[in-house]
């Protein structure tokens, strides 16, 4: 690749040169001129971390390997990690190295940089559409994405029991000639375990089902080695049970697995979606209809009474234009930047820039439809950002390639197609996806809510000494760091926990996960000392 990308670079611009590249890569060269240029794939499902150090451009694949004793902790990073649970690119965790956006090129020539976007999501949907040739094409596409990804090892996928892992189990099954062996994680939690349908599912395509339960020693045991492996803070807790899965795997000798990740976001499988539909339609209400519902709602003593008061949260989130409306329920802003963080810190940081990069990102896509867009913003955040690297990271610590087939540039470039309708249909999530696949996927599969591997991380750091002790002792060496205010951890460690494991248990992982971070890597200055 890198030969005919050079070639290229001779006659096309770097952003030209990028854009025909297809597939997952990470791609840097040096010209005989002496430019530097450097390309990540769509969703950054390889990845380019850069520094400029004497004039000079470096670049690795992971910020780690740029770091050095004159690379301080980023406040702003640390606080867009508090804010997203990652820290989005280009920031990385240190001020002076960054990271190469999704369907980003750079090029370094006479001592500039310059880093452009070669590719933003342009949605064309047909306008006829019959939905028994999208079928046709569309199961060709996933069995030749499958195909794609499989390397001639033992076949192999996570199976979480959802439509899209299902899905890539089943296509192992036909393509590969023999079923697919399949990885399952469950918890001995109520509400959190879904290991049923796994096991419905590889009924189904003969998969060779490996299923484990992840236990709070399985977690306590896990945290620090997770942690000193990842090249800076992440607190997507799933990456834990992602990693003993990949884990479990690879001592069974298995190389490469592939993930169903990319399903949702490519085909409208989140049930945000459908919620937002219903903000949507809150334009179309008469413009003095909505101003007697908001005088009614927001400004008089009938908002606080208990009937009133859906009506009332709905016009107050109805009101807040896209995509502000999706951090309403950030945890960060709803406990409180003033209450959580330290004024130190809240010194060295800009409480804005996260929702500007946001609305840039909302802004940049070229789609007609609010689900379109929307989607595209999820292309990266909930994938780029988040989730693959939930996984890639998981894979790389347990020594096991990783896939993602859902996320083939043909079935991406057949998702920005594919009507807007097809996807939400009403309030009907991947209405296509399941259409396209029924007789397929077991029924049951298809009508199930999307769950995942889903940690019960509060319930078991009440119940279990061991995990309470380690998550607590984190919180505390935390509080001397002049990040987090120490009466917000002493009221997160005393009390909230207790009264809503599930939602403060989040927030109790994802400090934990920052102070496992720069303990495990030598970080012991506070991060506001060093801004």
């Amino acid at each position: 690749m890198t030969a005919a990308w050079l070639e290229s670079l001779a006659t096309r611009s770097p952003q030209q040169a990028a854009a025909g590249l297809d597939g997952d890569f990470a791609i840097a060269v040096r010209e005989p001129s002496g430019r530097t240029v450097l390309a990540v794939d769509r969703f950054a499902i390889r990845t380019l971390c850069y520094r400029i150090h004497e004039g000079r451009l470096r670049f690795a694949e992971r910020a780690d390997q740029l770091a050095d004793a004159t690379s301080n902790v980023d406040p702003q990073a640390i606080f867009d990690y508090l804010y997203f649970h990652a820290i989005p690119s280009p920031r990385t965790v240190f001020d002076n190295v960054h990271r190469l956006p999704p369907g980003h090129c750079a090029w370094f020539e006479d001592g500039v940089l310059h880093v452009e976007p070669y590719w933003t999501p342009r949605f064309e949907p047909a306008s006829r559409a019959s939905f028994d040739e999208l079928k046709a094409e569309f199961r060709q596409l996933l069995h030749q994405a499958v195909a794609r990804q499989l390397d001639g090892s033992v076949p192999a996928c996570f199976l979480s029991g959802g439509t899209d892992s299902s899905t890539i189990a089943g296509l192992i099954g036909e393509v590969a000639g023999r079923p697919a062996a399949a990885y399952s994680i469950g918890f001995e939690a109520e509400g959190y375990d879904e290991m049923e349908y796994a096991r419905i599912a590889a009924r189904r395509f003969g998969s060779t089902h490996h299923a484990y339960y992840v236990t709070p020693d399985d977690l306590v045991a896990s945290i620090p080695e997770a942690a000193a492996g990842l090249d800076q803070p992440f607190g997507n807790s799933s990456t834990l049970p992602a990693f003993i899965c990949a884990r479990n795997a690879h001592r069974d000798g298995i190389t490469r697995l592939l993930a169903g990740d990319g399903g949702d976001e490519l085909f409208g499988g989140n049930s945000r979606y459908a919620k937002q539909r219903v903000f949507d339609a809150y334009a179309g209400v008469p413009s003095p209809l909505r101003g007697v519902l908001e005088g009614s709602l927001l400004h008089t003593p009938l908002g606080r009474l208990p009937l009133a008061r859906k009506g009332a949260s709905y016009v107050e989130q109805a009101r807040v234009p896209m995509p502000d409306r999706l951090q309403i329920y950030n945890l960060l802003l709803r406990l409180g930047t003033e209450r959580v963080l330290t004024p130190n810190f809240r010194a060295a940081i800009d409480v804005s820039s996260p929702l500007a990069q946001q609305q840039a990102v909302w802004k940049a896509a070229d789609a007609a439809s609010p689900i379109d867009r929307t989607l595209a913003y999820d292309w990266r955040y909930t994938l780029a950002e988040n989730d693959l690297p939930k996984v890639r990271e998981a894979t790389r610590l347990a020594d096991v390639e990783v896939g993602f087939p859902l996320l083939d540039t043909d079935l991406l470039r057949f998702s920005m197609r594919l009507p807007a309708h097809y996807k939400l249909r009403g309030f009907t999530l991947r209405w296509f996806f399941k259409e396209a696949l029924r007789g397929f996927l077991p029924d049951e599969i298809i009508a199930k809510k999307k769950h995942g591997f889903g940690l019960p991380f509060g319930v078991w750091a009440l119940r279990n000494p061991g995990l309470r002790e380690l998550a607590f002792d984190s919180l505390a060496s935390l509080a001397r760091r002049d990040i987090v205010e120490p009466a917000f951890i002493d009221e997160l460690r005393d009390r909230r926990l207790a009264e809503h494991p599930g939602y403060y248990g989040e927030m109790v992982w994802v400090l934990m996960m920052l102070e496992q971070w720069l303990e495990q890597n030598g970080r012991r200055s506070t991060v506001a000392a060093s801004a």
